[in-house]
């Protein structure tokens, strides 16, 4: 008897996408955006399927993607900021609250949710992140939600 494995498809058509994307930082967040959409469009998904929702930054994204999500009509919502290292303990505030959050919702919500905030030591490493040497963030957390969706309708019809 062969193994069943169960993974996530690449393809976005059909799918309803709802990006969440801080607006500090938004030099590179914007990168992050650009990149998610490119890779939701590249996958099939239809520019009218995708909803991007600003909030003021970090902090704010998992309550915005709470709303969303809570709301329906989306497969997925991609959270994309940037927060970068300053002199004081505020990056490790906003970064933990901001991975917490969104986490706690990845946990609980019905939908895909990704995570897409940049948690960076320098600008340039957030550059770096937002579609230069290390590639795009943003487009990885799409694909990530591509997948996500994917997979979890495939177990959502096993147990229909």
């Amino acid at each position: 008897m062969e193994t069943r494995v169960v993974e996530g498809k690449l393809g976005a058509s059909g799918m309803k996408v709802a990006i969440i994307a801080g607006r500090f930082n938004a030099f590179i967040v914007d990168r992050l955006v650009q990149g998610a959409v490119d890779a939701l469009t590249r996958s099939g998904a239809l520019a009218a399927d995708i909803a991007i929702y600003r909030c003021p930054g970090a902090f704010e994204i998992p309550q915005v993607a709470r709303r969303v999500a809570e709301a329906g009509g989306v497969d997925a919502v991609v959270c994309l900021g940037c927060v970068i290292r300053g002199a004081t303990p505020h990056f490790d505030y906003v970064a933990g609250e901001a991975a917490r959050g969104i986490g706690e919702l990845a946990r609980t919500a019905r939908c895909a949710i990704t995570f897409g905030v940049l948690t960076t030591e320098n600008i340039e490493q957030a550059v770096e992140r937002a579609g230069t040497k290390a590639g795009n963030k943003g487009f990885d957390a799409a694909m990530a939600a591509i997948e996500m969706v994917s997979l979890l309708r495939q177990i959502d019809d096993r147990a229909g």
